[in-house]
């Protein structure tokens, strides 16, 4: 094949196919989660309590854990327990709250980025949740995408 004969194969997308691969990933990546969790490499409540048991089953029996020990490792057990439903209320308030913004935008002209390019348009209707989305023509957008607001 010669120069001349070379097709010239466009490799860039449009901005509504770049929001749309996006809602396709996010959503991909939604249903790979299991049980609503993402995988982590930390370690978690459950992980602390089931050391502290198999501490307390393997002890020797002749010189068993210290009462001072116990108790300070039972109150690090708490303080966690505590912080990860404050984490949890924290994650619900936030929703919440982004949610609420995302409804506020209903009505109103945004500007919306994607990619290199900026959409303008009304939004017509939001989705709920910890990821609100707005919808701009036919399309859905993040709310992280929004670059300005305007008051109608």
């Amino acid at each position: 094949m010669d120069a001349e004969s070379a097709i010239t194969v466009n490799t860039t997308m449009s901005a509504q196919e770049q929001a749309k691969l996006k809602m396709e990933v996010d959503s991909f990546n939604k249903a790979n989660a299991v049980n609503g969790r993402a995988v982590s490499q930390s370690l978690g409540k459950d992980d602390f309590l089931k050391l502290l048991i198999t501490q307390l089953s393997n002890q020797d029996p002749l010189s068993p854990m210290d009462n001072t020990e116990f108790i300070a490792q039972m109150a690090q057990f708490s303080s966690l327990e505590q912080m990860t439903n404050m984490n949890v209320n924290f994650e619900k308030m936030n929703s919440m709250l982004t949610s609420s913004q995302a409804v506020g935008t209903i009505g109103r002209t945004v500007d919306i980025s994607v990619g290199d390019t900026t959409t303008t348009g009304v939004v017509q209707a939001v989705t709920y949740g910890s990821n609100p989305q707005v919808k701009v023509g036919n399309m859905y957008y993040d709310m992280k995408q929004i670059t300005a607001v305007y008051g109608n």
